[in-house]
């Protein structure tokens, strides 16, 4: 049995991303089933000490974590061998580098379109008044100059940290992912050819098609107490509860 253990649900973005860097290193894990946007259900013994509703929870033995780039860190530093060994680069400078995209892409990329998310491919059935929909064409702005920043980085170099897919790279594939393909934001990659050929590129890759399709498997019924036991190729089993 894998000893990580990944609480929470495909469909949310700090699963999705924690999920994408354990098929990139080829590590076995867990997937307890959680649905926080229904209301947690049936709190696991090590949710219990959580924040009630918190999205995320990763255990690895005695080590819990619940921030989805810490974790990808964590990940990455843990199994350099296995996998994509260029998830941190090799070497102070290119770390150096990745980290400079991972804090970009979580101080300017996350939060406009983690709002655009929000209330566009999640929240559609909410009310927006006037003062929110001028919010998000505010935020659609803001990511658009964010996103020219990447063109230009872009025609420089195949990813953003240079010519290697890294943690930099993969951190941004759950916004960008819903931006795409439910918030009908798909102009703002499309109109960049070099964000467009990036973005191409990174979500074909296999570690993010397997997590997509886990995000269109049907969710466990609710108050089902029988684990359903899903194997996959890559890591042992998925358990929804």
């Amino acid at each position: 049995m894998a000893s990580i253990k990944v609480f929470g649900s495909p469909t949310s973005t700090e699963v999705s991303r924690v999920l994408a860097c354990l098929f990139e290193k080829d590590v076995d894990f867990q997937l307890i089933h959680i649905d926080t946007y229904n209301g947690v259900q049936r709190i696991p013994d090590p949710l219990k000490s959580q924040p009630h509703g918190q999205a995320l929870t990763f255990e690895d033995g005695k080590t819990t974590l619940v921030e989805s780039r810490r974790i990808c860190r964590h990940i990455s530093e843990k199994f350099p061998e296995r996998g994509n060994k260029m998830l941190l680069g090799k070497g102070m400078l290119e770390r150096s580098a990745i980290e400079q995209w991972l804090l970009a892409e979580e101080q300017n990329f996350d939060p406009p379109s983690a709002s655009l998310v929000f209330h566009l491919a999640f929240a559609t059935d909410l009310i927006i008044g006037k003062e929110k929909e001028k919010e998000l064409v505010e935020n659609e702005k803001l990511l658009a100059r964010v996103l020219d920043t990447y063109e230009r980085k872009l025609g420089e170099t195949q990813y953003l940290a240079g010519d290697d897919f890294t943690l930099a790279d993969l951190s941004h594939l759950p916004n960008s992912h819903y931006l795409v393909n439910k918030a009908e934001k798909k102009y703002l990659f499309e109109n960049r050819e070099n964000v467009w050929r990036w973005w191409t590129e990174i979500s074909q890759r296999p570690s993010w098609k397997k997590v997509v399709q886990m995000q269109n498997e049907p969710p466990a019924l609710p108050g089902n107490d029988e684990r359903n036991v899903v194997p996959l190729s890559v890591y042992e089993v998925v358990f929804r509860v």
